[in-house]
This record gives C-alpha cells, structure tokens and sequence, in this order.
C-alpha cells in the first residue's frame, strides 16, 4: 500500500477471492444474514402487510443473467421463501402498482400502472472520471471516495432544508457509489413530473466530457441558497480532494483540462507558460495563481462578467455531485435493492448512517465470503455486517413510528370532525 492510499483499491475480479459468487453461497447469505425483518419495515411502514408491500414490484437476477420482473409477495414469509429459494445474485426493487405487478399480464392494458415510490437518487464515481486522477473505471480507493461524501452532504441537505424531507437512506452500492431513498410519503407520491423538478433542482453539471466549461453562474443575480450552501460544504473540502489528494494541476494534460474552461486565450496561454517552466510545483500552488490571474482581471474596468465566478464556478464543476438523473425521474425505474451482494466485488450494499458520511470507509464493507467465514468461525451470528443492519433497523423503524403518527392524527381529525 501506498502512503497516499492509491493501492487501496477495490479490484473487479479479486476482491471477492473468487470470479464467481455460488448460488449455494448466495443462498447460505439470505438464509441466515439478510435482514429480512427491517426490510419488510422499511417498505411496508407498518406491521401488517399493505399496498406499499403487496403492489411493489420485486426484480430477481437468477442464474447467470436470467431476469425476472413483476414479482410480488402478499407477507414477508412469502419473500423470504421465495428469496431463499431462488438465491438471486441481485434483488432490485420496483414501483407500488395499481395492483400486484404477478398479475400484470392480466389486467386490462392501462389498469397496472405505477402510484408511488421512494424518490431514489444515484451517484457512481465513473461521473468523476475526467477529474479522478487515482482511479479510473470500476475501481475506487479512499481518495477518490471523498467525491462521494461531498455529495451525500450536498444532496442531503438540498433535500432537507429546501423540500423538507426527513426519511433518506443512504447506500453504498457495493461498488463506486451511493444510493439516496427518500421514503417521505410526499417524495414517494411524486409523479415524474415532480421527479424530474427535484432532480433537475440538484442537477447542476451540464455537458459530457468534450464539454470544458460545464457549470455557467449568473453574476447579474444572486447565488440561489441551494448554491451558495453547495459551495459553502464544497469549500471544506476541495483543497484536500482537487489540491492534495488529486493533484489536478500536476502535470500538462490536467491542468490543461482546467484551463480549457477559461474563455480567455491570453489567460490560459499566460498560466500554461509559466507552469509549463515548473511543472512539477504542486497544484495547490498553480490554483493560487489560476485565482490570483483571475481576480486581476475581473478588477479591471468593463472586465468580463464571466471573471468574477469562475472560481466559484469551477469548484463546483469540478466536485458538485454529479446525479444520473434517469435513475430518479421514472417512478417505475427499478433500482439495486439495499444488502444485495455485488457480483464484481463481492461486497454488500450496505447503509450509510446519515451521521457517517465522512467516516464511511467503502473499503470496510464486509464481503460475502468474509462474512459466510465470520459464521463458521464464531460462536453466534454475530457478524460485520450488525452495524450495518443496526442502521438500517433504526431507520425503518423511524417510519413504522411516523406512520403510526400519521394514522394516529388522522383517526384525531375525523373524530373531532
């Protein structure tokens, strides 16, 4: 290992110890680790089964790729068996239906039709790949997983304090990334309309990899709070993850990239000059001076409006989230299910408690095999992966507690009505 942490990365193939996950292996997990109690909880919001349960639809990959949509249960024992039965290597979770999506294909075309879900987002570190200096592709290491803390706090927060929901889980994907499950009944009721406003709102790059200025701030108006906020937990963090982790300005062909967003020729000829002398000075020096040039420039008389936010604008090109908006503006769109087993790291989706974003260490998350030795080994089932299900217990009993609010209000209401 490396003292910059760059030999920490997650391998495709050998993290596991193995090509391939066992459907026997598979099957031990979901007999005797799968959480199925406070996975019930978490989608049900209460203790009897209703609508939100019998209606979601449930996707197993089976068999080398076989996949099987429209599944729906009527209790948890029915999932649990049928779960334990089939040992998929992925579970991915679907839409509340009109009706139980095993009986699609007998509806009258126009009756199954999708009336809520959780408002998911997705985040994955190949997005940051024309930034990522340690890594590229599926790989990740400690250095570049810091891009994901700064999105979980920024998507956090914008969902929080701007549209007032309360009820996010956060998931590791198992891989590069993070899942966001907003279970608020407001958020889950959203029609995709509503889902495509909230994920335009916190969709902020604009443009593909060709594209060199990706972020344009209006200087004739004021920063809109959700992006002064963004800047201000950006901010925290960039020196660290752009500067020192990511050298960004190190050699000709990054920095290059960064100047491109400057309109200016004469400003990117002058930079490119005088690093080109000493190219080896770090980037945390070579931004000091992008900023300096730039300030000069934006003093002088009838100076571009442009100049005076490239700074901020660049910040936040270079670490805002990076959101795959197709992931959240369908309400039927299916999406990985928490504490599935990744079939190319062998890790578990696992939740992130909304107190941990910055101490989370994806490199931890127990592996299938580690866990399946943990049982064999031990005395109890006691495993790596109890703190992880601790989180995701407490957060699903959150809402069975706010459900039973709700329902307790309403009953109120129509009495004194």
């Amino acid at each position: 290992m490396t003292e910059d942490g760059r030999a920490m990365e997650i391998d495709e193939v050998t993290a596991t110890g193995s090509e391939e996950i066992s459907t026997e292996t598979l099957r031990q997990y979901y007999q005797r680790l799968f959480p199925f109690s406070p996975y019930f909880a978490w989608l049900n919001h209460t203790t009897s089964p209703s609508t939100l349960f019998t209606h979601r639809e449930f996707s197993f990959t089976i068999n080398d790729g076989i996949y099987l949509r429209y599944q729906s249960f009527k209790t948890l024992d029915e999932l649990q068996r049928e779960v334990q039965r089939l040992a998929p290597s992925k579970i991915d979770i679907g839409a509340v239906f009109t009706a139980q999506p095993r009986n699609a294909k007998s509806l009258q075309p126009g009756a199954f039709k999708p009336v809520s879900k959780e408002l998911v987002f997705d985040v994955d570190l190949t997005d940051y790949d024309d930034i990522r200096t340690c890594c590229q592709g599926g790989n990740i290491c400690k250095l570049c997983w810091r891009f994901m803390v700064v999105a979980m706090h920024v998507v956090d927060r914008a969902l929080r304090e701007d549209f007032g929901f309360q009820n996010l889980l956060w998931v590791y994907s198992g891989r590069r990334g993070v899942h966001c499950w907003v279970s608020d009944k407001r958020a889950r009721e959203l029609d995709d309309a509503g889902r495509k406003a909230v994920a335009g709102y916190l969709s902020l790059i604009r443009g593909g990899a060709e594209q060199a200025r990706k972020v344009a701030l209006s200087q004739r108006q004021a920063l809109h709070p959700h992006i002064k906020r963004s800047l201000d937990i950006i901010e925290e963090y960039f020196e660290d993850i752009l500067l020192v982790d990511q050298e960004i300005l190190l050699t000709r062909d990054r920095w290059l990239k960064v100047l491109a967003a400057i309109p200016d020729e004469d400003i990117r000829k002058t930079l490119d000059t005088k690093w080109s002398k000493h190219p080896d000075r770090p980037s945390v020096e070579k931004w000091s001076e992008l900023v300096d040039v730039i300030d000069k420039h934006a003093s002088k008389p009838r100076a571009k409006l442009w100049l005076g936010l490239f700074e901020r604008s660049m910040m936040l090109q270079l670490a805002y989230p990076r959101l795959d908006e197709n992931v959240s503006v369908h309400a039927n769109h299916l999406l990985k299910s928490p504490f599935c087993v990744h079939p190319k790291t062998g890790r578990i989706c696992t939740p992130i408690a909304n107190d941990a974003f910055d101490s989370f260490d994806p490199l931890a998350v127990p592996m299938l095999n580690q866990l399946l030795s943990e049982l064999n080994s031990a005395s109890s089932d006691a495993t790596s992966l109890a703190p992880y299900v601790a989180t995701f217990d407490t957060f699903a009993k959150s809402l069975q507690a706010a459900a039973a609010q709700d329902s307790e209000s309403s009953q109120k209401i129509s009495l004194e009505f």
